[in-house]
């Protein structure tokens, strides 16, 4: 029987999303018969018909809709506050699925995976390292990792590294046979690499002062993977943007140099964010607290 008055509510949502006693009383695992009198008891106690009854279709009425919109939330929220308490039993536990790009999963996720393993065993990270902005929830994931400027305002963001520098790179030998360029305004003039960055392939963005440009440049390869960036301008194959701490080794060996600096100040780097209207279970929460700056 359908008998506590959550319980009923939450029954009345499921028959209205499949419009049928017959398929909500079957995920319920109870009768047909006793639903439809739990439903019919909570029409009364409003005091309005919230569904439309035929012999082959159930629909919410005009109140019915009104209902639910008000009340799918609500029980949302209720739903929420009895997940808090019970993830204050015990030690965090679970799985936490992830949505990471590569170069965070190398450089923020990697270094803290032997602290977090050690100190929360009964917690399991499913990390897909996938450098897309993909709807968290619609694809099952609990968290991501991304660049602030690639969060959605509505979520909750976590700063999970310090400021990053972009570095404007090419070899010796392609300097060799190419001008370096004074301005960004003379990129369209040269051979760059480009680079798919959330799924796009990201516009050089430069700033200095009060200036600010956006250049998309051409060349003969798009990559998105950061090392295969890296290797193809040591290469020569032409200049690339990227990181700072990706340049830093290769720019000290004299394998890449660099121009542009003073168009390069810092951006903020890489949060890890969640769904504003979810609250953190013990495990999300614990990962939370390793990787925060």
């Amino acid at each position: 029987m359908v008998r506590d008055e959550l319980g009923v509510l939450a029954a009345f949502l499921l028959v209205a999303d499949k419009r049928s006693f017959t398929a909500a009383a079957r995920e319920l695992r109870v009768s047909p018969s006793a639903l439809s009198h739990a439903v019919r008891g909570l029409e009364e106690q409003v005091g309005v018909r919230l569904l439309a009854r035929t012999t082959r279709s159930v629909g919410p009425t005009d109140a019915g809709r009104e209902f639910i919109a008000r009340l799918r939330p609500a029980l949302g929220d209720i739903r929420e506050a009895i997940d808090v308490v019970s993830n204050l039993r015990g030690r965090p536990a679970g799985r936490v699925r992830l949505l990471v790009p590569r170069i965070a999963a190398l450089t923020v996720l990697a270094p803290k995976l032997g602290e977090f393993a050690r100190k929360y065993p009964d917690v399991m990270l499913d990390v897909v390292t996938d450098g897309r902005r993909l709807d968290l929830v619609a694809e099952g994931f609990d968290a991501g990792i991304q660049l602030g400027e690639f969060i959605e305002q509505d979520m909750v963001a976590v700063r999970v590294s310090r400021d990053r520098r972009p570095a404007i790179v090419a070899s010796p030998a392609y300097f060799a046979a190419h001008p370096k360029p004074r301005t960004p305004r003379d990129l369209p003039r040269h051979r760059c690499i480009n680079f798919r960055l959330a799924g796009d392939v990201y516009r050089w963005e430069f700033d200095k002062g009060k200036q600010s440009l956006t250049v998309s440049v051409n060349g003969p390869l798009i990559v998105d993977d950061a090392e295969v960036l890296v290797r193809a301008a040591i290469d020569g194959v032409g200049l690339a943007f990227m990181s700072d701490e990706h340049a830093k080794p290769h720019l000290a060996s004299g394998a890449l140099v660099r121009v542009l600096d003073d168009w390069c100040p810092p951006y903020p780097g890489f949060f890890l964010y969640y769904p504003s209207r979810r609250q953190q279970s013990a495990a999300l929460a614990a990962l939370v607290q390793t990787l925060k700056l």
